[in-house]
């Protein structure tokens, strides 16, 4: 399974930015998929997961902003990033566990920076 993670940059508080994971392989196992971020300094934490065609959840700084979804048709994993803050500032990867092995990938992060 490859992850090739999208869509960071930078954007001032307040603004929006979408990030989508492309997943790529033998991806027929995978029941769950995350975004973490990990800011400078700072232990890589949960932001967003989903189980494939069931519940999803949120850390509690993101809730009510961020908003993670699933594309069958593209294979992606979206995260929409609304009213983002400069707490928000990190690198995020993508994650994706498969339920048949239990190994877990990860994507190659892509930097977002919200400046104030």
């Amino acid at each position: 399974v490859q992850l090739q993670a999208s869509g960071g940059g930078l954007v001032q508080a307040g603004g929006s930015l979408r990030l989508s994971c492309r997943a790529s392989g033998s991806i027929g196992g995978i029941n769950r998929m995350a975004w973490h971020r990990q800011a400078p300094g700072k232990q890589r934490e949960l932001v967003a997961a989903m189980i494939i065609s069931g519940p999803t959840n949120y850390a509690d700084s993101v809730k009510g902003r961020f908003t993670i979804s699933r594309d069958d048709v593209r294979n992606t994993m979206d995260l929409q990033m609304n009213d983002l803050e400069p707490e928000d500032t990190a690198v995020y990867y993508c994650y994706a566990r498969d339920a048949r092995t239990s190994y877990i990938y990860w994507g190659q992060g892509t930097v977002v920076t919200v400046s104030s």
